[in-house]
């Protein structure tokens, strides 16, 4: 029996990581590459002639004398932990299958638990803000879905108590096989919160098939396609027609619970969105930390006054 192509590919070894991002000066000149593919250029009046002040870690132009972090406009803003500490935190996130604790990247990278948590959370926000901005097109597979809730109080199904809603889209090729997935936190299932998710998420003329489910016709109102199946009847078997979407919110639930001690609800998208991450760019597991890098060069702060804000859903 042939091998997994995607379960044993060989990935970006410890070893190989540290000769490229082991110094932080190695890590500084990646960002400063990643920030300037074309060379220091100053943010206040454009001139490219500067010089570097390095007691202070900063860039200083030679014509306004504006000076300028490296770190600066980034999710790595205002951190006081060195780059190669972060870049390690990128390495362990992105190559454990299953995530890492906040917990156990502490204890990995040597830092507090407080430390490793805002490490987590401003990477999880970067891969949540990353496939945000891409659309699912053609053929689309959606349920819903629930996390948490508690177990005895009386309520159970999708009514009880404590349960956090998320829809799960996945789009398929033509002959079936997942390609890109999204988990998104709603505050419920209704037609105006499924409509209003389907217009940032999905491209128009999508076809997007669900159960039956009556909110979901709401994806119409961003001009796709809705086939709706109903799956409680004798005819068909909800496993049978959407396999790979149930597996997918079987795996990222089996995945959370077992990688961490709980999620509260205004974190769970920052977690749907580190899953979603890992599996939408299986196919590159070596490449992810390089890429996630250079989108962490392009995301505004995160504050941690911001982090602990309310939810940020979808």
């Amino acid at each position: 029996m042939a091998k997994n192509k995607i379960q044993f590919q060989r990935g970006l070894s410890l070893a190989k990581f540290l000769a490229h991002y082991g110094t932080e000066e190695q890590c500084r000149a990646v960002l400063f590459r990643y920030r300037w593919p074309d060379g220091f250029r100053c943010p206040e009046c454009g001139h490219t002639g500067y010089c570097e002040i390095s007691g202070r870690k900063v860039f200083q132009c030679n014509k306004c004398h504006t000076q300028t972090s490296l770190i600066n406009n980034t999710i790595f803003a205002a951190t006081k932990l060195s780059l190669k500490t972060w870049f390690l935190g990128i390495y362990f996130i992105t190559q454990a299958k299953d995530g890492m604790s906040s917990l156990n990247l502490a204890r990995t990278l040597g830092i507090s638990a407080n430390a490793a948590l805002r490490i987590k959370h401003k990477l999880q926000q970067t891969m949540k803000e990353r496939d945000d901005s891409k659309q699912l097109h053609d053929l689309v597979l959606m349920d819903d879905a629930y996390w948490g809730g508690k177990k005895r109080d009386g309520k159970r199904g999708r009514g009880a108590t404590g349960k956090m809603p998320f829809v799960a889209a996945l789009e398929v090729s033509p002959e079936g096989h997942p390609l890109y997935m999204k988990l998104s936190h709603l505050t419920g299932f209704t037609k105006k919160e499924l409509g209003d998710w389907a217009s940032k998420h999905l491209s128009p003329v999508t076809l997007v098939t669900t159960d039956g489910l009556n909110c979901f016709p709401g994806v119409l109102e961003a001009s796709c396609d809705h086939e709706a199946i109903h799956t409680s009847g004798p005819v068909y078997d909800e496993h049978k027609v959407f396999p790979w979407l149930n597996t997918m919110i079987g795996n990222v639930k089996k995945s959370i619970h077992g990688t961490y001690h709980a999620v509260s609800q205004k974190h769970l998208p920052r977690y749907l969105a580190e899953f979603c991450y890992r599996f939408n760019r299986r196919y590159q597991l070596g490449d992810m930390i390089e890429r996630l890098v250079y989108i962490s060069s392009k995301t505004p702060p995160m504050p941690q006054r911001l982090l602990k804000l309310a939810e940020d859903r979808w």
